[in-house]
């Protein structure tokens, strides 16, 4: 199995003390342009179920043409789960495993249990190339993390290759050329023990334009929302994100969205208000601020999206990042009912 791209934790120690010393926390979604430019009303995020309506239960939701991929884990078999998917990680067996827990709206018997193991693994993933390369994607899945939820290092990825791969390539403290990769985790932060474990919701991005960290090093850069989506514990929780490559090599038309329980948390796109950049990023705010350039995800229009990485990836960085002195040694997380379209989804629909 061929090495995957893994991030590192000591640089968000840079943003985090750069946003304390500029007091740039802020709260409230930021949907506004810069000064003397319209309300983006054009770019309203759509809300509650999308593609998901058609399909109560998901039931068919798979032979839809918008949709790329889909996963529900109900083969039978974890062997016959994993031939879904191009690569897996699963360290002597013992970091993958289907699971009876389900979502409250999921008509299936199984999801995907991932476990780590402090001393014996570091978690394990399930990766997958795209059907075919596209310029903007939807990516839905379903996730709980127990009572005794833990830190995490790094989660669910999507974004693109250049050639696409059959397994994640590396790149970590690199920044990217725009014409070979681009790549978006959501990922649940604690940011220095500010929030209880798991964490908020956090983007952790890599492309052409990223900002240079503390260190001289490219780790990459964190964008949140105004207002910090708490990841909640001992309960599921639709995930939504979209990511959107701009149009032309030189446009800064790129976007990138999240949703939970088919809310809108956060929207970043050209023109919405932001606070001052740091060099591992930035959060949106409702007011005054500067407004957001606009992603240029790629050089190339070579590059499409191409990939989906479920990713469960623990270390002992997060442990001591967030001041955990003695941390479980098991980590564990389920995923479910999983979509990757080019249209909206939203969460599933009750039959």
């Amino acid at each position: 199995m061929r090495r995957p791209w893994y991030g590192n934790v000591h640089g968000r120690a840079w943003f985090v003390a750069l946003v304390a010393s500029s007091a740039l926390v802020a709260c409230a979604a930021g949907l506004w342009g810069g000064v003397g430019e319209a309300p983006m009303t054009s770019r309203t995020q759509p809300q509650g179920f999308g593609l998901s309506a058609k399909y109560p239960g998901d039931a068919g939701i798979a032979r839809d043409p918008a949709v790329l991929f889909a996963e529900n884990f109900e083969e039978g078999s974890l062997d016959a789960v994993t031939k879904h998917w191009d690569e897996t990680s699963n360290k002597d067996g013992k970091v993958l495993a289907l699971s009876c827990d389900v979502p409250p709206a999921s008509t299936g018997k199984h999801s995907m249990q991932m476990t780590a193991t402090l001393g014996k693994n570091s978690g394990g993933h399930l990766y997958t190339r795209l059907p075919r390369g596209v310029d903007q994607v939807y990516a839905r899945f379903y996730v709980r993390f127990p009572k005794e939820a833990q830190y995490i290092h790094h989660f669910v990825h999507i974004g693109g290759y250049s050639p696409p791969t059959p397994y994640p390539q590396g790149g970590a403290g690199e920044r990217p050329r725009g014409d070979e990769r681009a790549t978006v985790g959501v990922e649940p932060a604690g940011e220095y023990g500010a929030y209880p474990p798991p964490g908020v919701w956090n983007f952790y991005c890599y492309w052409s334009e990223m900002k240079i960290s503390a260190d001289g090093r490219h780790w990459g850069n964190g964008l949140r929302p105004a207002q910090d989506a708490i990841v909640p514990r001992d309960t599921w929780q639709c995930v939504e994100v979209m990511m959107k490559m701009n149009s032309t090599p030189d446009a800064h038309d790129g976007e990138l969205a999240l949703w939970v329980d088919g809310q809108l948390k956060g929207y970043f796109a050209k023109g919405v208000r932001r606070a001052n950049w740091s060099g591992m990023g930035f959060q949106l705010v409702d007011k005054d601020g500067e407004p957001f350039e606009g992603f240029r995800w790629r050089t190339s229009n070579d590059l499409k999206i191409n990939f989906l990485w479920l990713l469960h990836y623990v270390t002992e960085g997060p442990y001591q990042q967030n001041k955990v002195a003695n941390p479980n040694p098991v980590n564990r997380v389920w995923f479910d009912d999983i979509v990757v379209a080019t249209d909206y989804i939203g969460p599933i629909k009750k039959p």
